[in-house]
């Protein structure tokens, strides 16, 4: 994104005075099954979709984290419970007419995260990080940190990290 006032001026661009740029980066806000909220780095999306269960081929044998799998634009990709992946109880409701599926990239590597439910997208500064807090061991390696959200509820968002999701192991388990 062009932010030089010059550049705009010399090709006869207007710039809005009430306009404010958003500081940090765009992430998107889910839900798992326990009401957890948490965010992905948009960069690391491919794309998200609302895909119906029945259209989703579950595969014998497979772990129980996997649901099975469906066609991304022709290519065929597992799609996993992440509630159940971080470690939730709740299994996600598989009974209704569409699921939340964020699809996630790195290199050649593509899995869909099936998500209780989608927020927003928002923007966030990776400098007002923190550490994480009360999180359990199943769940440490996938975070990266976590945002206060709302100081009087101790509201958390915490930040997965993509590339440690693509590349555990427990996908074999």
């Amino acid at each position: 994104m062009v932010k030089d006032a010059e550049f705009l001026a010399e090709n006869n661009q207007e710039i809005s005075p009430g306009i404010i740029e958003p500081e940090g980066e765009p992430y998107l806000r889910f839900y798992v099954p326990s009401g957890k909220e948490f965010a992905l780095p948009a960069i690391g999306i491919r794309e998200v979709v609302q895909h119906s269960p029945d259209r989703i081929t579950p595969i014998p044998n497979a772990s129980p984290l996997l649901l099975g799998t469906m066609n991304l634009r022709g290519q065929v990709i597992w799609v996993a419970d992440l509630g159940q992946f971080l470690g939730d109880m709740a299994a996600l409701n598989t009974d209704k007419s569409e699921l939340e599926v964020i699809a996630v990239e790195d290199q050649d590597t593509i899995i869909g995260l099936a998500v209780e439910r989608l927020g927003e997208m928002d923007w966030f500064d990776l400098d007002d990080l923190q550490m994480p807090t009360d999180i359990s061991d199943t769940m440490a390696p996938f975070v990266r940190g976590e945002w206060l959200i709302n100081g009087e509820e101790d509201q958390h968002l915490r930040l997965l990290d993509q590339f440690a999701l693509l590349r555990s192991a427990r996908w074999a388990a």
